[in-house]
């Protein structure tokens, strides 16, 4: 059997190299806003009752490289769209004792995919900015899964994640003196589409 000249061994290696490095590029997705809704649960008058709403605008990218167990996230929430399904809860809501929208517009959560299991993210570790405050928060990933758009012929990822944190810690304590208890539940169902 011949043996090939030592140049095309080493072109062959580099394309093996080529090909691995290939295989290993971050994947970018664009969240879908149409099937993305951040929502929260927060205490009225210390255990009366809890409150519920969601903010109907959020956009961002999901970065994912399956191979290294890596990616990222980043997400800004439009916080003029909340909504707890009362208009005059949401106009309070956007006013001074809360969100304070016409200073701060927009939240801003951005982290790291962490704690894969079987190709799949179990966290994310990351910061938020609410309220022109930021502070580190960890969104636990509890369901995540990948398949072809049956309709756009590329990948989709989907997510349910969820944290916890406390509203005072972001300048917001409307109601602490009267009971209100300041711990909000953070739940994020979101799904991002493969960029082209």
């Amino acid at each position: 059997m011949p043996l090939r000249p030592p140049h095309a061994a080493l072109l062959a290696a580099l394309a093996l190299s080529a090909a691995a490095q290939a295989a290993a590029t971050p994947v970018t997705y664009r969240i879908d806003p149409d099937h993305t809704y951040p929502s929260f649960e927060a205490d009225h008058l210390g255990g009366l009752s809890t409150w519920r709403g969601k903010f109907n605008h959020s956009r961002g990218t999901v970065t994912m490289d399956r191979a290294k167990r890596t990616g990222t996230v980043d997400v800004v929430v439009d916080m003029r769209s909340v909504d707890f399904g009362q208009d005059k809860l949401n106009e309070v809501a956007q006013g001074p004792q809360l969100f304070e929208v016409d200073k701060w517009p927009e939240a801003h959560y951005a982290g790291h995919l962490a704690g894969f299991h079987d190709g799949a993210p179990t966290r994310v570790d990351g910061t938020l900015t609410l309220h022109g405050v930021s502070h580190p928060l960890t969104l636990a990933i509890r369901s995540f899964k990948c398949m072809p758009h049956p309709l756009l012929k590329r990948e989709v990822c989907g997510a349910d994640a969820f944290a916890t944190f406390q509203r005072d810690a972001y300048g917001m304590s409307a109601g602490k003196d009267y009971g209100f208890h300041m711990g909000v539940t953070l739940r994020i169902q979101v799904e991002a589409i493969q960029e082209p």
